[in-house]
């Protein structure tokens, strides 16, 4: 009897691309896509059928600003928000399908990545586009805010974990992966796909059903979710820069969580221990995942995506 294929969802964040403010060049984010591809193909090889998705939190918000710069100096045409999140998917996806190729090769796997420039569709009447929350881009010392807030009356910007401060920006709620077919289809035909970067490209529907992009940018914790569960995928695998979620994170009191189900995750998330701009949207995604007939969800880092399957590590999180 042959072995049950599992299918999984594997999320990368975009910081994982950028270890630090000493590594921003695309050369640092190739390296770090390097090392992500081969934990990847290492996972592929014990027979899962894998979808990734990633983040785009730090480079969306530099090629907007690197748009804004050549408009302020005359030299080129503004870029829009929603076409930079499709100029991170693209980037970002190349950097990770060669790396992916390179890796399937090394390992001895025949298998090919793809990337598929991904639409999601979300409600144009979403709260968060009157109260942005999304943080883009580079974190700015205190004594630049109020130039910047002078120059840009049109930005949001607020302070962030102690690290500075961010611009942030609309994150409507993700409804429908508009390529969900193409997707299935590129899975079945033995792809490993790279769909929805950077939560995906913002579109509302008008009453015809025809679709245009919006200025936002979608949590892809949240993206992958609906991704999995509209793929019908076995398990969802959230990267990240800890091996754990932990509980008091920081503090002398933290303690790291091996194991959680949803309601003890929905306790934890009205508690406050998971903070909104970095653990929250993640385990609120499990939490979606695991409440629309998910199986499983696993939190940690890069390093321990196999250890994560085969010796449990990492948190997991379970119906």
């Amino acid at each position: 009897m042959a072995l049950e294929i599992k299918r999984v969802v594997v999320a990368i964040g975009g910081n994982a691309l950028i270890k630090d403010n000493e590594h921003l060049e695309i050369s640092d984010q190739l390296k770090s896509a390097q090392e992500t591809a081969t934990y990847i193909a290492d996972f592929i090889a014990l027979g899962y059928e894998v979808v990734l998705t990633h983040g785009n939190g730090p480079q969306v918000g530099f090629i907007l600003r690197r748009s804004e710069l050549a408009f302020e100096a005359g030299e080129l045409h503004f870029v829009p928000l929603k076409n930079c999140v499709a100029d991170t998917q693209g980037a970002i996806g190349y950097q990770l399908q060669e790396s992916l190729y390179n890796a399937f090769i090394d390992k001895g796997i025949k298998k090919s990545a793809a990337t598929l420039v991904t639409m999601v569709e979300v409600d144009a009447d979403d709260p968060s586009f009157a109260h942005p929350t999304k943080p883009i881009g580079v974190f700015y010392p205190e004594e630049k805010v109020n130039s910047l807030r002078e120059k840009h009356p049109d930005w949001h910007i607020v302070p962030q974990d102690g690290k500075g401060y961010r611009r942030v920006v609309p994150s409507p709620q993700p409804k429908r992966v508009i390529e969900i077919e193409v997707i299935r289809s590129m899975l079945d035909a033995g792809l490993c796909v790279i769909a929805s970067g950077g939560g995906g490209i913002p579109v509302v529907a008008d009453e015809q059903g025809n679709l245009s992009g919006v200025n936002a940018v979608i949590d892809k914790d949240l993206s992958s979710a609906l991704l999995a569960n509209e793929l019908s995928a076995d398990i969802l695998i959230i990267l990240t820069a800890v091996d754990n979620v932990y509980i008091d994170f920081n503090k002398p009191t933290q303690k790291a969580i091996d194991l959680m189900t949803v309601a003890e995750a929905e306790q934890f998330m009205k508690q406050g221990y998971f903070a909104t701009g970095s653990m929250g949207p993640k385990v609120r995604a499990a939490i979606n995942f695991l409440s629309k007939g998910g199986e499983q969800v696993i939190i940690t880092s890069p390093e321990n995506l196999v250890s994560a399957v085969q010796e449990n590590r990492g948190t997991h999180i379970i119906r």
